[in-house]
């Protein structure tokens, strides 16, 4: 899990798959609500809800875990939509890995 950058990321819905591809994870912001996208070490994808920890301090899932890229931009965890419906209304920053 790493650090929300604070400036925000310029990248198209078409640019978003190959910009998780090379950096594994993604900020998103949409309407009030921080979700952390992420693979699973490298095989799955998942939406993750910054907002809520577990007992090990880390973020909750907010979106079923899927074994494709593709798979995981149709999931419906945002209200029920989708990255694409949200997109126009999201905010997206870069993960920054902790030293």
């Amino acid at each position: 899990m790493g650090t929300k950058a604070t400036e925000e990321l310029d990248v198209s819905f078409d640019e978003l798959p190959m910009y998780l591809h090379a950096h594994h994870s993604v900020y998103m912001e949409v309407s009030g609500t921080l979700y952390y996208l992420t693979d699973v070490n490298d095989r799955y994808w998942r939406a993750q809800d910054t907002a809520k920890l577990n007992e090990k301090g880390h973020y909750t899932d907010a979106s079923e875990l899927v074994p494709t890229l593709a798979e995981f931009m149709g999931l419906p965890f945002v209200g029920g939509r989708t990255i694409e419906e949200v997109f126009d209304d999201a905010v997206f920053y870069a993960s920054e890995k902790n030293a």
